[in-house]
């Protein structure tokens, strides 16, 4: 009887494991951007394996060692923008994680430029404007691309003062970074940009192992569910980060100038629109 006991504790705890599964190990968290790319992982896996664990790396590490880190499975999931590089290395769940908001972009400028930027309408009169980027950034090559005028620098830091040193005129950012980046830095002579938004192709994915085709199934599929029921759009409009972008940017009456991205995967859904955002929806 203790034996047949035993056995019947084993099955129901072997079948219990089985249904929550090993957590799934993710990138550090760190801020309110991958705090909300989280939330929606979260809320992915709820709909295909809603018993999972999410297990966050304690570990600081960069974009090229992530991507190592998935590579030899130390961790399981990570995002990042849109890379050629990394898509042949990885698998992409191929839906775009802030329906496209890293290619919405506003200008960080000089305090006393406003009236410069009031006189552009359209790209060849933005053209006459030099742009400051990081040097390895993927959206550095779109800007070059629509021939833009372009100032690099490797460190990030050094954009705001490379910027108000007038060594270029305009710092093109994603609508939910500026007022948080001019707030950090008071004793700059900066502000946001109010009139213009840059727009072009630009997705942040979600990537796994290449041999982990079950995982990459289970968050395409209940990231799209989330998507058809409703659920993604309730988790992103009331999240507090894009809320703010709203806010502050007003997005639907500014002047839209759109330029072309060619580094994005053919494959990219360019077409489904449920997964960008359309401004004045």
């Amino acid at each position: 009887m203790d034996i047949l006991i035993k056995t019947i504790c084993l099955v129901f705890l072997a079948g219990s494991v089985e249904a929550a599964g090993s957590p799934i190990k993710i990138k550090k968290i760190e801020g309110a951007k991958e705090e909300l790319v989280y939330s929606i992982l979260q809320l992915a896996l709820s709909k295909t394996k809603p018993h999972v664990e999410l297990k966050p790396s304690s570990v600081n590490a960069s974009e090229a060692r992530l991507v190592e880190m998935v590579e030899s499975g130390e961790i399981d999931v990570f995002w990042t923008g849109a890379s050629q590089e990394i898509e042949e290395k990885l698998l992409t769940i191929r839906i775009p994680v802030l329906k496209g908001l890293l290619g919405h972009r506003v200008f960080l400028i000089r305090d006393n430029d406003q009236a410069r930027f009031d006189t552009i309408h359209d790209l060849d009169e933005l053209s006459n404007f030099k742009a400051g980027q990081g040097s390895f950034w993927g959206d550095t090559k779109v800007l070059k691309n629509a021939q833009l005028p372009t100032i690099t620098t490797i460190k990030y830091n050094n954009l705001f003062l490379m910027l108000e040193g007038g060594r270029f005129d305009y710092f093109p950012r994603a609508v939910h970074e500026p007022w948080v980046e001019v707030e950090a830095r008071p004793e700059l002579n900066l502000m946001v940009e109010k009139n213009i938004i840059l727009i072009y192709p630009y997705a942040l994915y979600f990537y796994v192992n290449k041999n982990n085709q079950k995982l990459h199934r289970e968050i395409y599929e209940g990231f799209d569910m989330a998507i058809q029921d409703g659920s993604f759009d309730d988790l992103f409009y009331s999240n507090p980060m894009i809320k703010a972008v709203f806010e502050k940017s007003n997005l639907s009456n500014r002047r839209v100038i759109r330029v072309d991205n060619p580094y994005m995967h053919p494959d990219t859904p360019v077409d489904t629109t449920e997964y960008w955002l359309e401004l004045g929806s």
